[in-house]
């Protein structure tokens, strides 16, 4: 139950990516996914910290050093990203041309139409949107 008061400012949650090269994963996140940067800071003992936007869904992602970017679990993580987008079989071609690579390709099942490919920092991503939600 909300215990919050009534009318109070509405609620976000954002996944934080802590990878070892956080400006190579930058480098790919735009590429990939066409994010663009929101926020950045660059404390230099412990690396970078951007909030990145693909079309209004953001995300963070940090790297660096090992103490300061949290890295101690890269890869292999109990973690998978889901980016619904209106065109998923655009979005995911352009991941495997900057890098990705193919889990199962984008297809039809279980209401979805959703492929699956890992990030060269070991993350898995979905990327599609509900059959229902297609225009």
């Amino acid at each position: 139950m909300n215990s919050g008061p009534a009318g109070s400012a509405s609620c976000s949650l954002a996944p934080w990516l802590a990878v070892r090269d956080g400006e190579r994963a930058i480098e790919f996140y735009k590429a990939a996914f066409g994010a663009v940067e929101v926020y950045r800071m660059d404390p230099p003992e412990e690396g970078v910290v951007v909030r990145l936007s693909v079309r209004g869904a953001e995300f963070w992602v940090s790297g660096g050093t090992e103490s300061g970017g949290g890295t101690e679990n890269v890869g292999g993580g109990s973690v998978r990203m889901i980016l619904t987008v209106p065109n998923p079989d655009e979005l995911f071609a352009q991941a495997l041309s900057a890098g990705a690579v193919e889990i199962y390709p984008v297809g039809e099942e279980y209401g979805w139409r959703l492929g699956r490919l890992v990030d060269p920092f070991g993350l898995h991503w979905d990327v599609g949107h509900p059959l229902s939600e297609a225009g």
